[in-house]
Order: structure tokens, then sequence, then C-alpha cells
């Protein structure tokens, strides 16, 4: 079976392409941002009746 390109310039690209770091994560995750929202809203009323 014929082969799609030969093996010896598989990766050729990504090698050439310059490193660029990730940027720092911002913030806190939604799972914890909307249980905070839930407290705020569901919770907080409630204890106050």
């Amino acid at each position: 079976m014929p082969t799609h390109g030969s093996m010896t310039k598989a990766g050729k690209v990504r090698k050439q392409t310059p490193k660029i770091e990730g940027k720092p994560k911002k913030g806190i995750p939604p799972r914890i941002k909307n249980r905070m929202k839930y407290l705020k809203r569901i919770e907080q009323p409630a204890a106050a009746r």
C-alpha cells in the first residue's frame, strides 16, 4: 500500500514553529463560581428567614 508522503518529513512544521508559553490562568473555575452564586442566591436568603 502506498503512503501519503515520506516518513522523513513527518513533524516538519511542528518542529519549525517557535514555542510560545501559555498565558497564566485568571479567575476561578466555573463550577466553583456557580456554587458560590448558588450559595449567595439560595442558601443565604433561606438562612435569613
